[in-house]
């Protein structure tokens, strides 16, 4: 088993870290806290092998945290910033995982981290629990203007970028969130949805039908963008028959 710790200083991140740590036979949560101070002195007492470790938090940032904690846990960064990233690889962290965190991404990051940490685990298979069936489960946390909602994968149609904000469209909503599509694209699971246009991600479930180069999803229109259509037309291939 790898011990892991949580540290942000939100609880809401702190809730769904713990429910991802439990879908993962490999993985067994020490401790989940708000507190980077508390965090740093359980790693600095040995027995902790992986740090689920925020970058933005009042008391000490996770860069602190990493120079401090000096190499004595492996450390897997989660953030909304994207520009911590090159820092954070300077400091040897195992992966870096972008806010909204989708379960399949944090599947990935974790099991880089368990061939690390236990390389002759590496060579074994090791099965992934029930990923269509988590598919089913799986969410995101959104924040819109008033409030952060809840978005299951498997309600969303598409998703259309408008400069500085994105609009994820479901049966029965259109939710506005300010964020970056490219952002949005590594959150979701690629085996579900697909680029198609540099202001469009898809759902590749929900799409009803198409033609040319326009992908129909009820009674909207998508067009597939040049840069885009040679991968999305191998996927469509793939499902043929």
């Amino acid at each position: 088993m790898i011990k892991c710790l949580v540290v942000d200083d939100e609880p809401l991140a702190l809730n769904i870290l713990e429910d991802y740590i439990s879908k993962v036979p490999f993985l067994q949560l020490i401790k989940a806290t708000t507190n980077p101070i508390e965090a740093l002195t359980i790693v600095q007492e040995g027995g902790i092998d992986l740090v689920f470790l925020d970058v933005q938090m009042p008391e000490l940032t996770g860069i602190q945290f990493l120079k401090i904690a000096n190499g004595k846990a492996k450390v897997i960064l989660t953030t909304a910033y994207p520009q911590y990233a090159l820092e954070g690889y300077e400091l040897d962290v195992v992966d870096y995982l972008l806010k909204p965190i989708a379960f399949e991404r944090f599947y990935k990051s974790v099991q880089k981290a368990q061939g690390i940490i236990q390389p002759t685990a590496k060579a074994q298979p090791v099965a992934e629990p029930q990923q269509q069936d988590d598919f089913m489960s799986d969410f995101i946390f959104v924040k819109t203007e008033h409030k952060i909602q809840k978005v299951y994968l498997h309600d969303i149609l598409f998703i259309e970028g408008l400069k500085d904000y994105i609009s994820i469209f479901t049966p029965t909503e259109r939710i506005i969130t300010l964020q970056n599509m490219k952002k949005m694209e590594d959150a979701l699971p690629e085996k579900h949805f697909i680029r198609v246009h540099k202001s469009y991600i898809v759902s590749i479930n929900k799409i009803d039908s198409i033609e040319r180069s326009r992908i129909f999803i009820g009674d909207k229109i998508i067009p597939v963008g040049d840069t885009y259509r040679e991968d999305f037309f191998k996927i469509v291939d793939g499902k043929n028959i």
